[in-house]
């Protein structure tokens, strides 16, 4: 795709979502004209949530939810984990991670994570559990921007301390294939496959997924009762049609998002200070690009690449925990999460991102490089 000159000189910007064209949603929206069913578990809700269901193991049920906050915070809910227990989570997430835990009236106890693979470590996690500030309820493993996690390892931890583990795997929409741990996808626009907002748990616990299911709607169960406190969390019939159009076009846009990242990962191959995460662009995508530079270099690297023209985001900041809402909650060390905060930054990415613009990325930042 070739850029006018005007465009060419324009900023960089850090993120370019893009969701279906109207073109592609409107046979769902024809669908639900002749329906005249606009909400409350309608036929396009039905067949989201079915053909979401089919990327997981037979047996599988998925719930849909209003995003993804949501749908962990009435998984735990759901779980019914002691009031005000301690739910183990990693420092290095994006706050929803916290706020979460929060709302299902537990308390975060943020750990700090592998600095390798971003990520909690069922072992350390597991030898960590008898020197907790308090009785530790839960575990919420985070997939760091879709990387994949070892969820066979979290299955081991639940079955060794029988510590109950939720995945928050909000930007693991790819390789999310595997419901024998409860596991929540994020459908933000800003995701690889969006419906604007949204989310989903997929679950192999069939009385799991009922108590969600009744937990995002007033507490029904098959009638006009209300038989548990509970929300309105549900997705319009508007929001599915948004929903199964991005699971349409999702094989070759996967496709489109690989190729855009393996070019970048080629555009920047003279730079080996610039580092990716392991596998992202080749064995599994997401929708941002977040590199690790060398320690203590982030900070001027992005003053210099503003200066250009060149927009970067620290995407989870300096870590969860550093958030004034969190201020009070206990935490172990967090060595390796506050390095990666001083190192990680998201660089410019998208799904028609351009070899001209991958260009101006990689000479922005070999620019800002050479000075630090």
């Amino acid at each position: 795709m070739r850029r006018t000159h005007a465009e060419a000189d324009a900023r960089l910007v850090v993120a370019r979502p893009r969701l279906p064209l109207a073109e592609t949603i409107l046979p769902y929206l024809q669908r639900i004209d002749e329906a005249r069913w606009y909400s409350n578990f309608g036929p396009l809700l039905t067949e989201l949530e079915d053909r979401l269901s089919q990327r997981f193991p037979e047996g599988t049920r998925v719930i849909t939810v209003a995003n993804g906050t949501q749908a962990l915070a009435l998984t735990l809910m759901a779980m019914e984990l002691p009031a005000g227990g301690l739910v183990a989570m990693p420092a290095w997430t994006f706050v929803a991670t916290a706020h979460a835990v929060l709302q299902a009236g537990l308390v975060p106890w943020f750990v700090d994570v592998d600095e390798q693979t971003w990520s909690l470590d069922p072992a350390a996690l597991a030898a960590r559990l008898s020197q907790a500030p308090g009785p530790v309820v839960g575990a919420i493993p985070v997939s760091p921007f879709g990387r994949p996690l070892d969820l066979a390892a979290w299955r081991a931890f639940r079955e060794t301390t029988g510590v109950p583990v939720l995945v928050d795997a909000a930007a693991g929409f790819d390789t999310a294939d595997d419901a024998r741990l409860p596991l929540v996808v994020s459908l933000h626009a800003t995701k690889v496959a969006g419906a604007g907002e949204g989310g989903f748990l997929a679950t192999d616990d069939a009385d799991l997924a009922a108590k969600v299911r009744a937990l995002s709607t007033f507490g029904f169960r098959g009638s006009r009762d209300s038989l548990l406190p509970a929300t309105n969390a549900k997705l319009s019939e508007y929001t599915a049609a948004v929903g199964l159009a991005s699971l349409d076009g999702w094989p070759a846009d996967r496709l489109r998002f690989l190729r855009a990242a393996q070019m970048l990962r080629i555009g920047l191959t003279g730079l080996p200070q610039v580092e990716f995460q392991p596998g992202w662009g080749a064995d599994w995508i997401t929708s941002v690009c977040c590199v690790t530079l060398p320690q203590d270099a982030a900070d001027a690297v992005e003053a210099s690449l503003a200066a250009q023209g060149v927009d970067t985001r620290r995407w989870w900041g300096l870590g969860c925990h550093a958030s004034p809402a969190f201020a009070d909650l206990p935490r172990e060390p967090l060595d390796a999460t506050d390095r990666l905060g001083r190192r990680v930054i998201g660089l410019p990415f998208s799904i028609d991102l351009t070899s001209a613009e991958i260009g101006r990325i990689a000479a922005a930042l070999r620019h800002a490089l050479s000075g630090v």
